[in-house]
């Protein structure tokens, strides 16, 4: 068990810390640490935010830590010297297709959330978003208009290769979870969807214990607030998971709180190679000042044992010890509470 840890910038190293402490705590076997920068932090020491020893580390791993990137410090750098160009740089390097992202409400947080109480309760369901593709990688360009101005231009394509590897992804999340599967497409009026749909459909075949739907995404925005009971896993491309995440996300009511995968199809002892992380970002406004939730990489790490070590039992412990802290009260200040990072990390402990 080779585990990468990249803390990163602002408050990554404070809540990377906190869910270190909790994995050595469970006393896995054979399982081995190694520490690297990235981001802001790996600009100033090695003069890029993505050094050539950490990416070699994170190769060399069966999975991945992270925490956050992004500096004040480094916004005036040319772009590809930018912190946030670390994690894009793993992603594209290690070959990161597949982002797995849950959203949960917590019992006792439903106030919280935008939705009302009782329909906030309902809200466990996982996206499975495909992380490479889509039209945020395809060519792209400006050109002269009909009428003489500026026209910009994006292609959305995917190929039924691409399409088929993600789905193997979320048909095996649902056989994880409750063996619900909606996949989320626009196949009335895009001929990119019509090809995840039909290959989707085609890919059901080998899944026979899968209860597979299918569902036109903004039915599905729509579905997720007013419904959100009637899914285990959603499986849907770059563009509109990256919309329905954020959208499931923010139902929770707390950043804090939500974890998250990026992972390829490099196979480990007990499942894939994987990056894991929580989805805030690196709030140098609080970092240093002990006030970071540390759940989400907490959270983290636990998808992390699921995910790539296949250690659902230890992965579930961790999962009920920072339910159990939530339930006896223990909240940091984005859930309206005044508990601070080391506070809530010995909470946790505690209870696992």
């Amino acid at each position: 068990m080779k585990i990468a840890i990249l803390p990163g910038d602002g408050i990554g190293p404070e809540v990377t810390r906190e869910a270190v402490t909790v994995l050595k705590a469970l006393d896995l076997p054979g399982m081995t640490l190694f520490d690297g920068d990235v981001g802001g932090a790996a600009y100033k020491r090695h003069g890029h935010p993505l050094p050539q020893e950490t990416l070699t580390m994170a190769r060399e791993a069966d999975a991945v830590l992270f925490g956050a990137v992004g500096d004040p410090d480094c916004d005036g750098l040319e772009r590809s010297l930018r912190p946030e160009q670390a994690i894009l740089g793993l992603r594209k390097e290690l070959d990161l297709f597949a982002n797995l992202r849950p959203a949960k409400v917590f019992p006792g947080l439903e106030h919280l959330s935008p939705l009302k109480p009782e329909i906030a309760a309902t809200l466990d369901l996982l996206i499975v978003r495909e992380l490479t593709g889509d039209v945020y990688f395809g060519d792209k360009g400006e050109r002269v208009a009909q009428d003489g101005g500026r026209e910009g231009w994006d292609m959305m394509s995917y190929s039924d290769t691409e399409v088929r590897r993600i789905a193997r992804v979320g048909f095996r999340a649902a056989r994880s979870g409750d063996g619900r599967l909606c996949s989320v497409d626009k196949a009335n009026v895009l001929e990119t969807s019509q090809v995840w749909r039909d290959t989707v459909k085609d890919a059901a075949s080998a899944h026979p214990d899968i209860d597979l739907s299918h569902m036109y995404v903004d039915n599905a925005a729509m579905q997720i607030i007013s419904n959100p009971a009637q899914f285990g896993v959603i499986l849907t491309g770059n563009l509109f998971g990256d919309i329905l995440s954020d959208l499931a996300s923010a139902a929770v009511g707390s950043i804090g709180l939500l974890a998250s995968a990026s992972m390829g199809d490099r196979a480990t002892a007990g499942g894939l190679f994987g990056l894991y992380e929580p989805i805030h970002g690196s709030a140098p406004d609080i970092a240093g000042q002990g006030k970071a939730n540390p759940m989400a990489t907490i959270l983290s790490a636990a998808m992390m044992l699921r995910h790539s070590f296949g250690m659902e039992a230890e992965a579930m412990r961790i999962e009920a010890a920072v339910s159990g802290a939530l339930a006896d009260g223990i909240r940091g200040g984005d859930l309206g509470g005044t508990h601070g990072t080391e506070a809530i990390g010995a909470a946790v402990l505690e209870r696992l």
